[in-house]
């Protein structure tokens, strides 16, 4: 593992505790030898982890769409700055320059790359570590959903397994660096899956 992708709130939120994770994570980043990516922006936690992992001597990948380049938060003080298109664009570099892939406390952006991470794994073009890094159980209701999601039938127990939550940073860097993907089934319906036969 060379580098690790964190999504995270370009709001900083309303509790220190989630700068003060956003921090740490990017000082410990740092301290692996493990490359930030992040979406290259200088507000919000966004900013935190990448300023700290800047200060702790580590490398820090920003990719950013050039909408958000053009609203002037841009971070120009990291170690490289890529401005692509839009946020597809974004998303398929971030993946391609990532080796696993942590969320932080965000909105619906943070949401919405984490879950095209955890869909791609799903359906196979991807097999590389997830994980919600939590504060304050701030993922604890989103956690239940999936578990919810499993109890209805919509996800496989395994793939939800395959995803790491917690909010201890030894825990998470222990799991990403022994991680062995699961390799279940996308389809629960035996039916459906002798119909796509």
């Amino acid at each position: 593992m060379r580098s690790v992708c964190v999504y995270c709130g370009s709001n900083a939120g309303s509790r220190p505790a989630y700068a003060e994770r956003a921090a740490h994570l990017g000082a410990r980043l740092a301290r692996e030898g493990l490359a930030l990516v992040y979406g290259g922006g200088n507000v919000g936690l966004m900013g935190i982890v990448a300023d700290a992992a800047l200060a702790a001597g580590g490398e820090v990948v920003g990719v950013i769409p050039e909408q958000l380049v053009n609203w002037e938060v841009a971070h120009r003080g990291v170690t490289r700055l890529e401005v692509v298109a839009n946020m597809h664009e974004r998303k398929a570099r971030m993946f391609d320059l990532s080796d696993a892939f942590v969320a932080l406390p965000g909105g619906f952006g943070t949401l919405d790359e984490m879950f095209e991470m955890l869909t791609w794994r799903q359906l196979g073009l991807g097999d590389k570590p997830c994980a919600f890094l939590d504060v304050d159980d701030f993922y604890d209701p989103l956690l239940a959903m999936m578990d919810r999601m499993v109890a209805e039938r919509f996800l496989h127990s395994e793939q939800r397994k395959d995803l790491w939550h917690g909010d201890d940073v030894d825990a998470l860097f222990e799991w990403m660096r022994g991680y062995v993907p699961a390799h279940a089934d996308k389809w629960l319906d035996e039916k459906r899956r002798k119909d796509l036969r």
